[in-house]
């Protein structure tokens, strides 16, 4: 068995623990249908991967393939996950002058901005509220760096949409 042994129990492991976590990300983003489907797969690479260590508990070697497996499975799956960018993000951007021309210079871009003045601690300040797909979230941070690089940015996922011009668009 060997070595070709403990590649077969490490490679279980990545795809069975990959399968996991995309599962539970879906499940976390609502996608609830292809999360089922996924986890019939999930499972099935589980029980085989589990029926294999267990009939070859003797070796201390297979458990740390099995372990070594897994956490590589974690971090695989998240990769995937983050190249698959499922779901929508909400970047709340705040500028430190009014007169800035962002919200046009996002909008020029397909971005869909909500924005309004807000007082800070140093005076007034531009508010603006950002919905993209998360696969467009890298280009909007380098948009926003660009136009206005002392930007305040926080970044969030919405779990649920509703309403508005933008929300229609972005299911399309």
């Amino acid at each position: 068995m060997g070595l070709a042994f403990i590649l077969i129990i490490i490679g279980i492991n990545i795809l069975y623990v990959s399968f996991f976590t995309l599962r539970l990300l879906m499940v976390i983003k609502g996608y609830r249908v292809l999360a089922s489907l996924v986890a019939m797969v999930e499972v099935f690479v589980y029980l085989k991967g589990l029926a294999i260590v267990l009939d070859n508990l003797d070796n201390p070697v297979n458990l740390a393939a099995y372990c070594i497996g897994w956490g590589m499975g974690v971090f695989i799956g998240s990769k995937i996950e983050e190249y698959l960018a499922l779901g929508y993000v909400t970047l709340q951007v705040v500028v430190d002058s009014v007169d800035l021309e962002v919200p046009v210079k996002l909008r020029e871009n397909g971005f869909g901005v909500t924005s309004w003045v807000a007082e800070g601690r140093d005076g007034h300040r531009l508010m603006m509220q950002v919905l993209t797909k998360r696969s467009n979230e890298k280009k909007l941070w380098n948009l926003i760096h660009e136009i206005a690089p002392k930007a305040f940015v926080i970044s969030f996922e919405p779990k649920h949409l509703k309403g508005g011009f933008w929300v229609n668009r972005l299911r399309g």
